[in-house]
């Protein structure tokens, strides 16, 4: 799935202070929906068009904005495509974050979590379509992807963050969590890749088969714990 775009508010050190009141909040609000409107618009070129066919013309056009005010939000087609991979990714993740009942024991957390991951190859097919080909194609000026693994790193601590408080509790053995991190990123993009490709596969079931195999390799054996 997903890294995630920065949050929190940014600042210049002796910059004006920003306005406040609701005339602000208004206008603040505007701007995040026209934002919005202009990378759900890009979304759907990438997925129409593919990578090559986007033009930032009709990204406007869909979104029902004008070329100038998209190039007031976005530096060009490479600033959208990268705004338009983090936003979508934080997207995701954060509606899967919020399905789950994370009251429970941390196991039950991951296979939950991999099941609405899993979903994604059917509800979220347009998004996936447009994240592949945009992790795909943006290139800094030397060639190099300008998105690395380094744009998952907020995912990593996050997964981080539930394996140790499954550590903690008891649920899962002692494991280095950030290998374990990245394990499980990767195979959650490969089920995606896979199932995208292999339509008459069931999502549920992989999901399942998939946590049954990692919850044996870091679940914690509490039969010899009892023992």
């Amino acid at each position: 799935m997903s890294g995630a775009a920065a949050t929190g508010d940014e600042g210049v050190t002796g910059a004006p202070a920003p306005a406040s009141g609701p005339g602000a909040r208004r206008q603040r609000l505007d701007e995040d929906r026209r934002r919005s409107q202009i990378i759900a618009a890009a979304v759907a070129e990438l997925a129409d068009r593919g990578y090559d066919g986007l033009a930032l013309t009709r990204v406007a056009d869909r979104a029902g904005v004008s070329k100038g005010l998209l190039w007031h939000y976005f530096a060009g087609k490479d600033d959208l495509m990268e705004s338009t991979a983090k936003v979508t990714m934080t997207t995701i993740r954060d509606q899967i974050a919020r399905s789950l009942d994370l009251t429970q024991p941390v196991p039950d957390i991951l296979r939950a979590a991999l099941r609405r991951a899993a979903a994604l190859s059917v509800t979220h097919r347009v998004e996936l379509t447009a994240l592949n080909r945009i992790f795909h194609n943006l290139r800094h000026p030397d060639g190099t992807p300008r998105l690395t693994v380094d744009t998952y790193e907020e995912i990593f601590h996050a997964q981080e963050s539930l394996f140790r408080r499954g550590q903690a509790e008891g649920s899962l053995r002692e494991f280095d969590t950030r290998v374990m991190a990245i394990t499980y990123q990767g195979a959650i993009d490969m089920m995606l890749g896979y199932l995208g490709s292999h339509s008459h596969i069931d999502p549920d079931d992989y999901a399942d088969k998939l946590a049954d195999i990692l919850l044996t390799g870091i679940a914690a054996d509490r039969c010899t714990d009892q023992e």
